[in-house]
């Protein structure tokens, strides 16, 4: 075994060649994962809502969206961005850039779902009485209706933080200096450590999402007993 490759390179797979050059490993697939569930969480939040719409022009090209999008691989989202950024942007945008705009819109489809379902889970009444008060439909919406929906779809947020930072690995693809990229670099330079380093990975990979698991399942827990109080 030959674990002392993987000693003299832990902090390169931590934050690549930060302060002395740009960051890298663990530190960028956080950071991308930050930003995309951040960019993820409005572009989804706002699909949602338009697919709940009694509006067609808002409705039909929000389900369009979640469809076309969740119909494809992530890869290919993160091609797209990365091949067609000059013409769509009229310049070459960095690959963690790009990579992150595929995550924001990649995880915003599933975002929109769990929106859709967290209002359509609330009972009817809600809607009514609210409008009854002399609310209008948007008001009530985002006054009554969205805040208690959101607090019960925390939960599935952070599933979905979960599955954007395992995401983040598709980055080394179009050369995103993240956790995967790193190891690849230092397998590149010494072969004689690849299942060291391959383990080293996975381990970080799983200590972050478990981490971020336990968080959503303790936030779960103080939910469901929050509302059993409540009823």
């Amino acid at each position: 075994m030959h674990w002392n490759v993987v000693r003299d390179n832990f902090t390169y797979f931590l934050w690549g060649g930060f302060p002395q050059g740009p960051l890298g490993g663990l530190a960028l697939s956080i950071a991308m994962a930050l930003c995309g569930i951040f960019g993820a969480f409005w572009l989804g939040l706002a699909v949602g809502l338009c697919r709940l719409s009694k509006r067609p022009w808002l409705r039909l090209p929000a389900l369009i969206y979640i469809e076309v999008i969740r119909g494809i691989p992530l890869l290919m989202v993160i091609l797209w961005f990365y091949l067609l950024g000059p013409m769509i942007f009229g310049k070459a945008l960095p690959a963690w850039e790009s990579a992150v705009y595929a995550l924001i819109v990649f995880t915003s489809a599933y975002i929109a779902e769990i929106v859709r379902a967290g209002v359509l889970s609330l009972p009817k009444g809600q809607m009514e009485a609210a409008r009854g008060s002399g609310l209008s439909n948007t008001q009530a919406m985002v006054h009554v209706i969205l805040p208690q929906a959101l607090f019960n779809m925390i939960p599935s947020f952070v599933n979905q933080f979960v599955s954007l930072t395992k995401d983040t690995s598709l980055g080394f693809i179009i050369s995103v200096g993240e956790l995967t990229k790193t190891a690849r670099q230092v397998m590149s330079r010494d072969t004689s450590a690849p299942t060291e380093i391959l383990f080293t990975i996975a381990v970080l990979y799983f200590l972050v999402c478990y981490v971020l698991t336990e968080l959503s399942r303790r936030l779960e827990t103080k939910i469901n007993r929050y509302q059993a109080r409540g009823r």
